[in-house]
């Protein structure tokens, strides 16, 4: 979809009584900061890092913020096929949603706990014990990166190693203690790279979600346009989904039900794309309800984005590149929209790109015994009301 460069940022519509109550955590793609929103899209919050640029970030139970994202002077500076040659450690700062640091911080914004890994990206998962998931990009090895079928066809000459992803554990110390191979997996034949897609990474993994239940770690990855769950104790694959049910997908997440919620991008589908929001039953691969817009061109964003079930079955939906986040009723209706003010700057072009956005009710463990006051940010506030946002 189109939308106006001069459109009004901040929130622009609230149905008080259908949406579900909360404050809303939002982080502008390589920016220096992370907010924390009220129910009139007003900063009640904020965790400032000048020291790095973040890609996402989310709150931890005891009130941490746990964000991954670069140094500004490891930031993304080459596009892909310039860095065919390189090494894997910058090659991997090519990609879109790479990060160097895996940072937490406590609520006054210091640092606590850091873990350094040039090819760490896109998501995390924190564990009860201490310990975190997390994706890493690997090269695969020759004899199985020359079955991977897929991709734009190009002379094996000139074609870089493939990247697949590798799913690794570590303690709080850093210390690795599990790594599970994707490219292991998956079916190099049945599971190709989009053919509109350069032959650089097979797969391309954009989210994780553990079910602490059955200890089963969930995954999207893009690429190939693949969902599946793994057995995280015995690292063997119970399920697969994916094109062309679903086209470069992002967030898939587990659902109390035990179904799979999915933001399905759209992007390369057959047709016009569109994108929307589909919950998957596991058991027999059926899609049990899903949204996209009327008419379906008004809901698009080609990558990035995500979608977040609240306790009273809404949706929160980000619409990544169009920096907008919504909140939806099991029947579509719209009860809670804002669009961010947050522009960065990218490769030269001003972005309000948002990866991923999460609600947290005023009774969630992490905002226990918080100030959270949009007064105390009032400048920032102004700033929203009059369209001054500084760009970064």
């Amino acid at each position: 979809m189109g939308w106006s460069a001069y459109r009004k940022p901040g929130l622009t519509h609230h149905h008080s009584v259908r949406s579900w109550k909360g404050y809303t955590l939002v982080t502008a793609t390589a920016g220096d900061a992370t907010y924390l929103l009220d129910m009139d899209g007003q900063i009640v919050h904020r965790w400032y890092y000048p020291d790095l640029r973040v890609f996402y970030a989310r709150l931890l139970p005891n009130g941490n913020l746990l964000a991954l994202g670069n140094h500004p002077d490891v930031m993304p500076t080459i596009t892909p096929p310039e860095a065919r040659g390189l090494p894997l450690n910058q090659r991997a700062r090519s990609m879109g949603g790479n990060g160097s640091q895996l940072v937490e911080f406590n609520w006054d914004g210091e640092r606590v706990w850091s873990y350094d890994n040039e090819c760490i990206h896109h998501d995390f998962v924190r564990l009860a014990n201490g310990n975190t998931i997390m994706p890493q990009w690997v090269e695969m090895p020759e004899d199985a990166d020359r079955l991977v079928q897929g991709g734009l066809r190009e002379p094996r000459s000139k074609r870089p190693k493939l990247i697949s992803d590798d799913y690794i554990e570590i303690d709080p110390t850093g210390k690795e203690v599990r790594r599970v191979h994707l490219w292991e997996l998956l079916d190099p034949r049945r599971d190709p790279i989009c053919v509109l897609e350069e032959r650089n990474e097979w797969t391309h993994t954009n989210s994780l979600d553990l079910n602490v239940a059955d200890h089963t770690l969930l995954f999207s990855c893009r690429d190939n346009s693949r969902v599946g769950i793994i057995d995280w104790s015995d690292g063997s694959l119970k399920w697969k989904y994916g094109a062309p049910e679903i086209f470069h997908q992002h967030h898939a997440s587990w659902l109390p039900n035990g179904n799979v919620q999915i933001f399905d991008n759209g992007m390369h589908r057959h047709g016009n794309p569109y994108s929307r929001v589909v919950e998957v039953d596991p058991k027999d691969s059926s899609i049990t309800w899903q949204y996209a817009a009327k008419p379906q061109q008004q809901f698009f964003s080609g990558h990035i984005s995500g979608a977040e079930r609240q306790p009273n079955g809404n949706v929160l939906v980000c619409e990544g590149t169009a920096g907008r986040v919504f909140e939806i009723t099991p029947q579509g209706e719209v009860v809670w929209e804002w669009i961010s003010p947050f522009i960065t700057i990218r490769q030269g072009e001003p972005r309000t790109w948002i990866f991923r956005a999460h609600r947290y009710g005023p009774d969630d463990p992490a905002l226990a015994g918080r100030e959270l006051d949009a007064g105390n940010h009032r400048s920032m506030n102004r700033m929203f009301e009059l369209g001054r946002w500084p760009r970064r």
